[in-house]
């Protein structure tokens, strides 16, 4: 019995601790969230699939669909659908799109991928503020733009941190081109081979000239001696 006395007390407050842990842990809201991720998270990059968990906290309903509004730089005619739930379709809005079908069951999370033909180039991070619709007609916003230095909000929008896009190519500076092919040898002239041509045309002339003089001669030599011959 002397035992029993300073017992007591110790269960007491076990039991009291215990039962305010239980409260806290059963009394605080749900912290679901909607996340998101990329298989390509630099900037600029092409065609970069997005998926995206949107965290069922609902115990009666189930999820039946998920409306994003996309950041800046990114239209709905960018995006086409790569995943989603048995039953859901994408369909695109004025500032995103929605993907939507039959409603999950109860407790299971929406998960779903998009295809984007490119990222914004110029962006550090994107934010894509996202309605999630339960069947019971219950939504969910998570459209808060977390800022750096402040306390999480208490419905977050999905944000996807991005790295620095690749430097562009610098075109290489076009190398000189090679001087012309000077010519190895003046094209060969042919004023020898003419002045030649015309040597021996001119010697050729000569003689006969010569020779015509020499019978012209002889012709009129022969004339005279014959008028000199006594006639008999």
């Amino acid at each position: 019995m002397g035992i029993a006395g300073p017992v007591r007390p110790v269960r007491v407050i076990l039991a009291a601790a215990a039962g305010l842990a239980a409260a806290a842990v059963f009394g605080a809201p749900a912290l679901a969230h909607v996340e998101v991720e990329a298989d390509n998270t630099q900037a600029g990059a092409r065609d970069v699939t997005l998926t995206f968990t949107g965290e069922a906290e609902s115990s009666s309903a189930g999820i039946k669909s998920e409306r994003v509004v996309l950041p800046a730089g990114i239209s709905p005619q960018d995006v086409r659908l790569a995943k989603a739930p048995s039953g859901w379709k994408l369909s695109p809005n004025a500032d995103g799109f929605t993907v939507a079908g039959p409603a999950l069951k109860v407790g299971q999370d929406a998960v779903f991928a998009v295809t984007v033909a490119q990222l914004p180039s110029d962006a550090t991070e994107l934010a894509f503020k996202t309605l999630e619709t339960y069947s019971d007609g219950k939504v969910d916003r998570w459209i808060e733009i977390p800022e750096a230095g402040q306390p999480e909000p208490a419905n977050p929008a999905p944000v996807l941190k991005l790295k620095p896009a690749a430097a562009a190519p610098t075109s290489a500076s076009p190398t000189p081109s090679s001087a012309a092919p000077t010519p190895s040898s003046a094209a060969p002239t042919t004023t020898d081979h003419a002045n030649a041509s015309d040597n021996t045309g001119v010697n050729k002339g000569v003689w006969i000239s010569l020779v015509a003089v020499a019978v012209v001669a002889a012709v009129i030599v022969a004339s005279v001696l014959r008028r000199r011959r006594p006639t008999r």
